[in-house]
């Protein structure tokens, strides 16, 4: 708010919304104040537990710190042949150029979940060629999405749902996008 003084309607018009509030009953508050979350004053600089939230002592690891998950092969001789061959014919195309690091994280993410409850198998995600090593591991630089990408899906809720990843026929973009490759719902 700006530190100008208000006029005469504004102070008017402040004083009737003050008339109709009515305070917070304090029995209320009292119980709020009782609970045993409201009393807990956490000390920002100690790592979150689950014991924090009542279960079992486990302590989080930040997602810097977390192991890429194992990807398996997940794709019978078939879809090899298909997606080598170039004739996977993509269920959605997902572009991700003149996205932030962000937005385009937030973009993919939600493509993955839209992918999933349509049933989709193939998705064509397009985020443009890598760049030199300097570039692409600079914040924002040519290149960064690409290289952020394994991370992403390794990291995302939806990792589980993912059968593989792999470098896209040139027809469908060649090194500048990928095939991600869903499981089939049982």
């Amino acid at each position: 708010m700006s530190d100008r003084p208000l006029t005469a309607g504004e102070k008017a018009l402040w004083q009737k919304f003050i008339e109709t509030v009515k305070p917070l009953d304090q029995g209320r508050l009292k119980r709020i104040e009782s609970l045993p979350v409201a009393m807990r004053s956490r000390d920002l600089s100690s790592p979150i537990t689950a014991e924090s939230f009542g279960g079992k002592s486990v302590i989080a690891v930040p997602l810097r710190d977390q192991k890429p998950v194992p990807t398996r092969h997940g794709l019978d001789g078939g879809w090899d042949r298909r997606l080598a061959k170039g004739m996977v014919q993509p269920d959605v195309t997902v572009d991700l150029h003149g996205y932030t690091l962000s937005s385009a994280h937030g973009r993919l993410d939600g493509a993955l979940e839209l992918s999933i409850a349509a049933g989709h198998r193939a998705i064509l995600l397009i985020t443009g060629k890598a760049r030199n090593d300097d570039e692409r591991h600079r914040e924002g630089g040519r290149g960064a999405i690409r290289a952020a990408i394994a991370d992403w899906l390794a990291a995302s809720r939806h990792a589980s749902h993912i059968a593989t990843v792999r470098r896209a026929h040139p027809r469908h973009g060649g090194a500048g996008a990928l095939y991600i490759i869903l499981r089939r719902r049982r």
